[in-house]
């Protein structure tokens, strides 16, 4: 969960995210959106697929990255539940000790 927050603590990797909400882009459309080096944003990219913030995959000579939608709403829920929002897992209890 670490690696997933450290992703989305600079701004270029949540501006990355917000542009795969709508749908797959390849890296070159995703480097085109700043100015900022190649190798810039090949880290910024590479740091959140690590995280599992978005995958990736081969397209000929490109690179296609898309949203994981499902570590995105771990982190949601995480968040929620930290401010008391979400549906919280019931905490585990320890059993009674029975009397001897």
């Amino acid at each position: 969960m670490n690696s997933l927050f450290k992703a989305l603590s600079h701004p270029a990797r949540r501006q990355i995210i917000e542009m795969l909400r709508p749908g797959p882009r390849s890296s070159g459309d995703i480097a085109a959106a700043f100015d900022m080096a190649w190798p810039t944003i090949t880290g910024h990219l590479t740091t959140l697929r690590d995280a599992g913030l978005v995958e990736s995959e081969r397209d000929g000579a490109s690179i296609i990255y898309r949203l994981n939608i499902s570590a995105v709403e771990e982190a949601l829920a995480f968040l929620m539940d930290l401010m008391g929002t979400g549906q919280s897992a019931p905490v585990a209890t320890k059993p009674e000790e029975s009397a001897s």
